[in-house]
């Protein structure tokens, strides 16, 4: 009975380890988020400003070129989700950095070879889900959701926009976001490649049907106008066929390895 015991203590000593360590780990990603969050507020209107660029570059003179808040407090807690969400956008490579830290000496130095670039890459192709928002979609979609404004010449009342912070801070921040995840499909893919839940083949074979899914998802995360779907699920079937680049070439280099001699 002693032994048993002994057996498993010493089981579940390198478990409690790993427990311990992952809640430091996680607990340095959230520290740097709240860090980010603070010197984010500190910048919060200079953030709001560059957010709100593009909706107030293409408001006409007519137009009501503001923002209005219903509530005392909307202001203040949009300035907060503002800065958490500024906060939680550049740390996000702190926390791949920590997850990466964590899962790392687990791994054989192949594996870490063949994991390290999509640590590199993942927090790469989000900023750029986040640029083609801010530079392509939202130029595209802004001027189009205006249009539908009217002067009282036109309709018996004038339709205008009278817009509050809150929701098109929310819309925007939401579109950065959404875009920025749809952004990981290569590494994701090439992820399930590596392990053989997927080829490069069933990939290229399914292609009509991919095209199908990410104009779904297009239409679903974008603005309800044509431009902006195309301007999302363009950069995603490139991404698609970037994948089966991808996931062929990690297979080559596999087979390659396996054929490989081994040294005397």
């Amino acid at each position: 009975m002693t032994d048993i015991g002994q057996d498993n203590s010493s089981a579940l000593a390198p478990l409690a380890q790993h427990i311990i360590e992952l809640r430091q780990r996680l607990m340095w990603a959230l520290c740097a988020m709240v860090f980010g969050t603070a010197i984010s507020f500190i910048f919060v209107e200079q953030i709001y400003s560059f957010l709100v660029a593009p909706l107030a570059s293409v408001m006409a003179e007519g137009d009501n070129q503001r923002l209005i808040y219903t509530g005392l407090t909307e202001a203040f807690f949009t300035y907060f989700k503002v800065a958490f969400f500024t906060g939680i956008f550049l740390t996000f490579p702190i926390l791949l950095i920590q997850v990466w830290g964590f899962v790392a000496p687990g791994l054989y130095k192949n594996e870490k070879k063949a994991f390290l670039p999509f640590l590199v890459f993942t927090p790469f192709l989000f900023f750029m889900g986040g640029l083609v928002v801010y530079y392509v979609v939202l130029p595209l979609a802004l001027p189009f959701l205006l249009s539908f404004q009217t002067t009282g010449a036109e309709t018996s009342l004038p339709l205008q926009l009278e817009a509050r912070v809150s929701e098109y801070l929310d819309f925007i921040m939401t579109l950065i976001f959404a875009f920025g995840l749809c952004f990981q499909m290569p590494v994701i893919l090439t992820l399930l490649g590596q392990v053989g839940m997927i080829t490069a083949d069933s990939l290229a074979s399914k292609r009509k049907y991919a095209i199908i899914i990410v104009f779904i998802i297009a239409a679903f995360i974008t603005p309800p106008d044509v431009i902006s779907q195309i301007a999302l699920a363009v950069p995603l079937l490139g991404l698609y066929e970037l994948s089966i680049v991808l996931i062929r070439n990690v297979s080559n280099k596999s087979d390659i390895s396996k054929n490989e001699p081994e040294n005397p």
